[in-house]
């Protein structure tokens, strides 16, 4: 049974940093994209940044790209998302989710599993 679980949100005054972690499990090697989305208050859920596991293969949506890091740990199953330059826009419930092709979880945005979310708050 796959799963996703996050953790290390919060709040942050905005300038500062915040690392989420997406810990996974019950993964098979068709388990292949990772990736964060948000939501925003009153705002459609969208996908932020993405990795694949097996190949050298990450992607962010623009607007994160010079501050937001995805990267893996193989060993211990996460995922992490490290945020810098948090902004009061950034304030946004974050997701982990998983899917099996880039496709399907960034062009389509309709990844298999997801976590259950994360509060991620920035103030002015």
């Amino acid at each position: 049974q796959v799963q996703l679980v996050e953790s290390g949100g919060g709040s942050v005054q905005a300038g500062g940093s915040l690392r989420l972690s997406c810990k996974f499990s019950g993964f098979t090697d068709r388990h292949n994209i990772v990736g964060w989305f948000r939501q925003a208050p009153g705002k459609e859920r969208d996908r932020i940044a993405a990795i694949n596991r097996w190949v050298d293969l990450i992607y962010y949506l623009p607007s994160v790209k010079d501050r937001f890091t995805i990267s893996e740990d193989t060993a211990e199953n996460i995922v992490y998302l490290q945020m810098n330059k948090l902004k009061p826009s950034d304030t946004a419930i974050y997701y982990c989710a998983a899917a099996g092709d880039f496709t399907t979880l960034w062009i389509r945005e309709r990844p298999e599993y997801w976590g259950q979310g994360i509060q991620v708050t920035v103030s002015p």
